[in-house]
């Protein structure tokens, strides 16, 4: 691809509306984006794809369910730099697709110009040090992408397990049973990662965890406040 050559954008998501939105968006720039079809698991790429896309804007919700092939495909099978169109009532979404291994993502509710943003930044690839606390797209260690997964409060490694499986509606015994603690242990994590996080109920810490991408899992409780 040229400088100056349009970069090829895909667009893939189960909800046609949400696709045909970023799409259109997308069409009122082809100077700058040409649309190309998405890969997929099992095309042959001659006839089903003849071109692979420099971008895949991927939307969240198909992760909803955990049926992550289309999106494994994309990661480990393409070239293509993989951005995913974040919900804003599910982040735990996009913190899974970043751990799954998605360069970036951006808001469903993007305007025109940071939707062409986020795919200039896919493509020139943003590293530490270039202008911006925390840009559209994020790198491994990015703030965007540090957000998501709780190293911006600087969870140890027990506060972060211990707020999963408090978001997934554990006890403080099954906790505990779970990471071979005691019960005062669980509970001196439990105090320790509230202060770090700024809670103070057990459903202010699920409401916190999935906001920052620390996924419940398909299980999850509701949380018992009874227990702090």
């Amino acid at each position: 691809m040229g400088s100056h050559d349009p970069v090829r954008v895909s667009v893939v998501s189960p909800q046609p509306i949400v696709e045909a939105g970023v799409v259109g968006l997308l069409s009122q720039h082809r100077d700058r984006v040409e649309l190309v079809p998405a890969p997929r698991a099992g095309a042959q790429a001659d006839a089903d794809v003849p071109v692979e896309p420099d971008v895949v804007l991927y939307d969240a919700i198909g992760l909803l369910h955990g049926d992550a092939d289309d999106f494994d495909y994309l990661v480990d099978h393409t070239k293509a730099h993989v951005l995913v169109i974040s919900r804003d009532l599910r982040p735990d979404l996009a913190g899974r697709a970043l751990q799954r291994g998605a360069q970036g993502y951006f808001s469903l509710g993007v305007d025109n110009e940071e939707l062409l943003a986020a795919v200039d930044s896919a493509v020139t690839g943003w590293v530490v040090g270039d202008p911006g606390e925390d840009p559209t797209v994020g790198s491994g260690v990015s703030a965007a992408a540090a957000l998501r997964n709780g190293n911006s409060v600087s969870l140890s490694g027990r506060e972060a397990q211990t707020l999963e499986f408090i978001a997934q509606g554990l006890s403080n015994k099954e906790i505990a049973a779970r990471q071979y603690l005691s019960i005062n242990s669980v509970k001196t994590y439990i105090r320790t990662a509230y202060q770090k996080i700024g809670v103070a109920t057990r459903a202010q810490a699920v409401s916190w965890a999935i906001q920052n991408g620390i996924d419940p899992g398909p299980g999850g409780r509701p949380a018992d406040d009874r227990e702090k």
